[in-house]
Order: C-alpha cells, then sequence, then structure tokens
C-alpha cells in the first residue's frame, strides 16, 4: 500500500490514473463518502503493490534497498530520481514490490522458500488461480514478511452496536477489551451487558478480556481505590468477584486499569497485582494492566506514581501503554497521540520492561476545540471520518504536524466561531506502526472501537501479521 497527500487540484481520477489503480478501489479502502470533493493534504491510502518509506538521516539508497530486498536502480526507477546520491531526512520514496521472474524447473514452494514467505501469500498477492500453472518467465510479486503482532481494542459500545463492530472488524483483533466492570468500595463489580460483543470475539476466533477499572472522575476513584488496595480482605473478594464473572461468561483473561492510584498505595497496587496473577495463572487466565503514558520512574502527578512500570512489566503477561490524550477534551488543542511523546515513553517502558511485553495504545478518534480555548471548556468527540467531512463542509485545507505525526485543520462555523481539529489519517497510522516495528513491541492496543476509521484497518493489515490465539 501506498499513501498519497492530495495537491491542489488534483482529482480522484487523476490520482487513480497515476498509480493504475481502479478509481473505486481507492474510494473502498478509504471510506470516502464524498469522492468528488477532495482536500488539499487529505491522505489516501493507494492500493497498490508497494510501500512508502520516509527517508532517516543517515540512510542511503543502498541501505534503503537492502532493508525492502528491492535493488537501489528500482527504486532510482519508481521515483525517478535525478540524483540518487542526494537523499534528505523526510523525503518520501516510493519502494516497489520484489520481482521474481521464473525459472525453468521452479516450483512455488521452492520460490516461496527462498524468499522466506508461504506459498499462499504468493498465491494471494498475484491473484494465481492455478498454482501447478506457472511457467518460465511469469514474474511474480513476492510479498515482503510482515512481524507478527496482537491487537487489542477496547470498546465502551453497546452490547449489540459492539457486537456488530466485532463481526466486521474481528480479524484485525486478537483481543477485545469491553469496558469495564467498575469496582465500588465493597470489592463488588457494576454490571456490564457484554453477552453479545462475547459471542461475537468468540465467533471471529477474538479472545475476550475482562477489563475491570477503578476510574471515575474526580476523587472517587482515588478514595476507592485506597480502600480497596489497602485491605487485604477487600483485595480477595475482588479476585472472587473477577473469576466468578470470568468463568461464567467465558473471558480468558483479565486487563487492570487502576487510574488516579495514590502515590502511597504503590506498593499495595503491585502486589495486589501479584496476588492476582497467582490467583489466575493457575486457573488458565492471563492478567494484564493499562498504563499511564510515563516518561520516567520518577514522574510526578497522581495519574503517574503510583503506575511502577518495572513491577507491572515484571508481573504482568503484558501491559498496554495509554499513549493518548495528550490532545485532552477539557485542555487546549493539540494532537491527540503526538509520535515524539509516544516514542519518549516506549523508550522508558523498554528500559525497565521487555518488549514483548508492551501494547502501543493507538486513540482512534477525533477532536474539535473551540478558539480561542477556554480553561476547562469541553472539546467534542467524533470519528476520523467525521472530521474528513467537516472539514469538507467547510473547506478547509489539512495540514500536517510533522512532530507530532499527526493532521489537524481550523475552521469558521456558521456562527462565526473558529474550531480547530485534531484528529488521524493514513500517515499518522503508519508512524505508530512504524513505531511498533522498530521497537518490536507485543501489539497494538485501540481506544476505541466504534469511530470509523477504514484507512487504519488497511494499513494495519498490510503492515502486521496480527496473531490469533486458539481458544
Amino acid at each position: 500500500m501506498l499513501i498519497h497527500v492530495v495537491r491542489s487540484g488534483e482529482t480522484l481520477w487523476q490520482i487513480a490514473q497515476r498509480y493504475n489503480v481502479n478509481l473505486n478501489g481507492i474510494i473502498q479502502v478509504n471510506g470516502l463518502e464524498n469522492p468528488n470533493r477532495l482536500l488539499i493534504g487529505q491522505s489516501l491510502v493507494i492500493p497498490v503493490p508497494g510501500k512508502t518509506h520516509i527517508v532517516r538521516s543517515g540512510e542511503t539508497l543502498w541501505s534503503i534497498s537492502q532493508q525492502y530486498g528491492v535493488s537501489i536502480n528500482s527504486i532510482v526507477q519508481a521515483n525517478q530520481l535525478t540524483d540518487p546520491n542526494v537523499l534528505n531526512p523526510g523525503m518520501k520514496l516510493v519502494i516497489p514490490p520484489r520481482i521474481h521472474v521464473v525459472q525453468p524447473g521452479e516450483a512455488l514452494w521452492f520460490i516461496a522458500n527462498r524468499y522466506g514467505v508461504t506459498i499462499q501469500a504468493i498465491i494471494h498477492e498475484n491473484n494465481i488461480q492455478d498454482p501447478n500453472l506457472i511457467y518460465p518467465g511469469l514474474q511474480l510479486r513476492i510479498p515482503r514478511r510482515k512481524p507478527n503482532i496482537e491487537v487489542n481494542a477496547y470498546s465502551y459500545q453497546a452490547d449489540a452496536s459492539g457486537a456488530q463492530t466485532i463481526q466486521e472488524l474481528g480479524d484485525f483483533l486478537t483481543y477485545l477489551s469491553p469496558f469495564a466492570y467498575l469496582i465500588n468500595e465493597n470489592g463488588d463489580l457494576q454490571p456490564v451487558s457484554d453477552n453479545l460483543m462475547i459471542a461475537a470475539a468468540r465467533a471471529k476466533n477474538v479472545v475476550p478480556m475482562m477489563s475491570i477499572t477503578n476510574f471515575t472522575t474526580g476523587s472517587a476513584g482515588s478514595n476507592v481505590a485506597h480502600t480497596l488496595l489497602s485491605s487485604p480482605e477487600l483485595r480477595g473478594k475482588i479476585l472472587t468477584n473477577i473469576l466468578q464473572i470470568m468463568e461464567a461468561k467465558g473471558y480468558k483473561g483479565v486487563n487492570i486499569d487502576f487510574e488516579n492510584v495514590l502515590p502511597a498505595d504503590r506498593e499495595n497496587y503491585n502486589q495486589f497485582l501479584q496476588l492476582t496473577v497467582d490467583r489466575l495463572h493457575p486457573r488458565g487466565y492471563f492478567v494484564s494492566t493499562a498504563l499511564a503514558p510515563k516518561l520516567s520512574a520518577t514522574q510526578a502527578g497522581l495519574l503517574y506514581e503510583s503506575h511502577d512500570y518495572e513491577a507491572h512489566g515484571r508481573i504482568a503477561d503484558f501491559v498496554v501503554l495509554m499513549t493518548y490524550e495528550w490532545g485532552y477534551r477539557l485542555g487546549p488543542p493539540q494532537a491527540i497521540s503526538p509520535i515524539n511523546q509516544m516514542r519518549r515513553v516506549v523508550e522508558y517502558a523498554r528500559s525497565v520492561m521487555p518488549a514483548e511485553k508492551i501494547f502501543l495504545g493507538f486513540q482512534i478518534y477525533a477532536r474539535d476545540w473551540l478558539l480561542p480555548h477556554v480553561k476547562g471548556q469541553e472539546a467534542e468527540t467524533f470519528s476520523t471520518q467525521e472530521a474528513v467531512a467537516r472539514a469538507v463542509k467547510y473547506g478547509a485545507t489539512i495540514q500536517y504536524d510533522t512532530v507530532a505525526q499527526s493532521p489537524f485543520f481550523r475552521y469558521v462555523d456558521a456562527q462565526g466561531r473558529g474550531h480547530e481539529v485534531w484528529f488521524e489519517d493514513a500517515r499518522s497510522a503508519q508512524a505508530k506502526f512504524d513505531l511498533a516495528k522498530e521497537f518490536n513491541l507485543r501489539g497494538i492496543s485501540y481506544w476505541a472501537l466504534g469511530y470509523p476509521y477504514l484507512s487504519n484497518w488497511t494499513l494495519l493489515n498490510d503492515n502486521f501479521n496480527i496473531r490469533k490465539i486458539n481458544q
């Protein structure tokens, strides 16, 4: 897949002609609601063989060609480079697909083994109808080897609509986490309507992961956590209640999302995690946690201090880094998941826990802030699809923050009020996938299902083999 950024005067027909691809294919993979209204700065996924590479400092054509297993000359030709020796950081290169010319006597199994890919992958990549009818001289596109990854998604949709989303997107998921069972100060769990979502998940071979939280706005969550974590009796009661629900509903593991835990309860929280593992592991269940986006072990603040990265990484089976909400709904307008900040969190996490325990959090919604921003004024939250529709409605030009790796635009509404919208697109999704690959992370975790973002799922599938776990 390639990513194309719309320029002034371009039409979808022109873009399709440029890449020699069916126009309807571009419409479908991007979920374009108004194909005749493209925006300057809008990013589109182009369903053609190949990949877009952003040149980094120190890279050469030789190193890039080695990374992708293609010749230098093929990169030069695909990009019409006049001086192959001049590469500037930030420069975008099209990486053409690897081509194998079938030689006499070669069979698909031999070709697949040579390139370290599966026969089925070659068949799919080339739309081969009869694998026995390949012949000398036939040019085959060799699919690139994709890293294996696990994918989690939280959902706070209503049960029926959540189940429908799982039916549509379940092929892209390893885990589903209906959010969330709220714990009260007695150790009881508030009931959640999740039976339809769990059934839909199991039908798509998606592992249901129970989510529990103390989270409420204000001090109540901190007080509940303190009461529960400081009482051995209540800690045991929580785990008994968790096990009862997991066994009754078919959950295979639990995700613990305790937020705003008092710093004084940090060790109590760690002990609760160890107790949870000791109770659940013998029964065949896994344990994971959700961690605030810390940049260092000494980071101050109620959200961060009680989240002991080293302990969680050591005790839990895996952790979800909540690398989002810099663009908070009650704060000033900014990127919600800026890649520069996400990188800092990942770097710190990797310094105290193994990569195979880390899920990178990825929010998939947009926010619209009124301008000028007034402290405490709440931004509107909606889908990336709605963000593009709103930009079309007001004739906005989409800009791209290269530091945050996030798109945004501004517009003036019918009442004359200014707005600033930050959202996600194909470029920002690819930046997050590249970050996960760079650090060899275990997975991606989405917050949250229910916000249409078709290009994300197209790119996710293009970048990774999504692991499924036998249940």
